[in-house]
């Protein structure tokens, strides 16, 4: 293994925040040496053949990897940063595409409702009258309304009756707000899974229960997350979606239904405190030793492209 002290780029705002220094912690541990980039501070030079980008005044060299840790509110902007790395030929963890692609909630479900997964019923609509059918297409109320710009539990909402669930569609809708209607599983019982997927492995899984009375399970929330071993096929569909999303590195989150998982979202930047602490296992690790594939790839590439080019 050729990859001894590379330079590893963390994109994050907050050293302090529990994924960031556990990925710098990791980093060190293998060898190699961080680099904290706060990406909204990072700027993208556009040139013909030469893409490049200044951080505080000083042009980044020499860095062999990216690991970007991009918040919903800035993920246009992340976005490009992540971009200009893959532009410099530089590898990263989390591809600029799947990014903007997995924050575009909508986008999200119609790519996983064609990947074979099993999933909520759902709906989207753009302000319209038709309530009545709405609600009855996701098999009548109970039924959930979830905020289309709504991050970490925020903005979803439970309806238990039509009438409920009328009121709210309509109140959401007179307010501008895009929302999705989804169907109720009742007997998931206020908890679902997270499914930490790495490559094409689930790395670790833990089980979220909402408080007492909250069916949201976000950790965020106040929820607490356990150890669950995955049957073989919610690992599977775990796999399936992060694959769909083109996501090599993903939190799946899923419910299970009387008709299997089913699948809620695909997270681009899953946070490392709740799975560590739920599975015990070193999850920063895990990403860390996925970086050095990525590089070793690309130098393996590049090696085989001299020699051919030698060789001609």
């Amino acid at each position: 293994m050729s990859h001894n002290h590379l330079k590893i780029a963390i994109l994050s705002r907050n050293r302090a925040l529990y994924s960031t220094r556990r990925l710098i912690e990791a980093i060190e541990n293998r060898g190699h040496k961080p680099l904290i980039l706060d990406h909204l501070k990072c700027d993208i030079v556009i040139e013909r053949d030469k893409p490049g980008i200044i951080y505080q005044g000083d042009e980044l060299t020499n860095i062999d990897a990216v690991i970007p840790r991009i918040g919903a509110s800035v993920t246009f902007y992340g976005a490009s940063v992540v971009r200009q790395f893959e532009m410099m030929n530089i590898p990263t963890a989390v591809e600029s595409q799947a990014l903007v692609r997995s924050r575009d909630k909508l986008r999200s479900l119609q790519i996983l409702a064609t990947a074979n997964v099993g999933m909520p019923k759902t709906v989207f609509t753009n302000y319209s009258k038709e309530v009545d059918k709405i609600i009855e297409s996701v098999g009548g109320a109970p039924l959930i309304v979830k905020l289309l710009e709504g991050t970490q539990g925020y903005g979803v909402v439970l309806a238990p009756t039509k009438k409920a669930a009328e009121s709210m569609i309509e109140a959401f809708h007179s307010m501008k707000a895009r929302v999705i209607v989804q169907e109720f599983i009742a007997e998931a019982r206020g908890a679902d899974i997270r499914a930490f997927v790495i490559g094409n492995k689930v790395v670790g899984a833990m089980k979220r229960q909402g408080k007492e009375g909250e069916f949201r399970s976000n950790l965020h929330q106040g929820g607490s997350g356990r150890l669950i071993k995955l049957s073989k096929t919610e690992r599977e569909m775990a796999i399936r979606a992060a694959k769909a999303m083109n996501l090599n590195i993903a939190g799946v989150d899923m419910l299970q239904s009387s008709r299997g998982p089913l699948i809620l979202e695909v997270n681009s930047s899953p946070g490392l405190e709740g799975i560590e602490k739920a599975t015990k296992t070193d999850i920063a690790e895990k990403i860390v030793k996925y970086v050095e594939k990525l590089v070793e790839k690309k130098n393996n590439s590049s090696k085989k492209r001299k020699k051919v080019l030698r060789d001609v």
